[in-house]
């Protein structure tokens, strides 16, 4: 259910879990293939062949967002598999979003803002500073999606082949008792 500003429900939110999952496992490949599959379709504007969804996963591989280089994790919404974050290590204080994705029926039902503070809570336990993404500029959903979660703009970072803006967030880390 959603509120009259368009925010989910508290009991909405309940129904979500994000948690560390094999990127070569059955549901993240799934999530994986589903997220490639909609890219490709956003870009050309036609139906995404078997072939060009191969060729995708080949070209930009996730096999780098597991400990000690990255981490991902499977969004599930009343414990079925519907969406999908990573994070890779840059440097020991700056770690790069990758692969945010919720399948279409499931969004605006607060799962962005659940894997990203997820995947921002992942990030400050491995002692990182900053998050960075890339992004497409026809991705607009996705960049409303981080400016309402702290992403901002920032010079380029990376010269990844269809990145079109350039986001950073800082992330704060907890203060702890003794600093009371």
């Amino acid at each position: 259910m959603v509120d009259v500003n368009g925010a989910s429900t508290s009991s909405e939110l309940a129904e979500w879990s994000v948690a560390p999952e094999p990127v070569a496992g059955p549901d993240a490949t799934d999530l994986l293939r589903l997220y490639f599959t909609e890219l490709i379709v956003r870009y050309s504007r036609r139906t995404a062949t078997e072939a060009e969804i191969d060729e995708a996963l080949a070209d930009e591989p996730s096999a780098d967002l597991v400990p000690p280089t990255g981490l991902f994790l499977v969004a599930r919404y009343r414990n079925q598999p519907v969406g999908c974050v990573g994070l890779k290590v840059l440097t020991p204080q700056i770690t790069e979003l990758k692969r945010v994705f919720i399948r279409e029926p499931y969004r605006g039902l607060g799962g962005g803002s659940r894997v990203l503070d997820a995947i921002e809570q992942a990030a400050r336990a491995l002692g990182a500073t900053a998050m960075r993404l890339d992004v497409r500029a026809d991705l607009v959903e996705a960049r409303r999606l981080y400016a309402r979660n702290g992403y901002v703009e920032i010079a380029p970072y990376s010269d990844a082949r269809y990145a079109d803006h350039w986001l950073e967030k800082q992330l704060r880390h907890p203060t702890s008792q003794a600093d009371h």
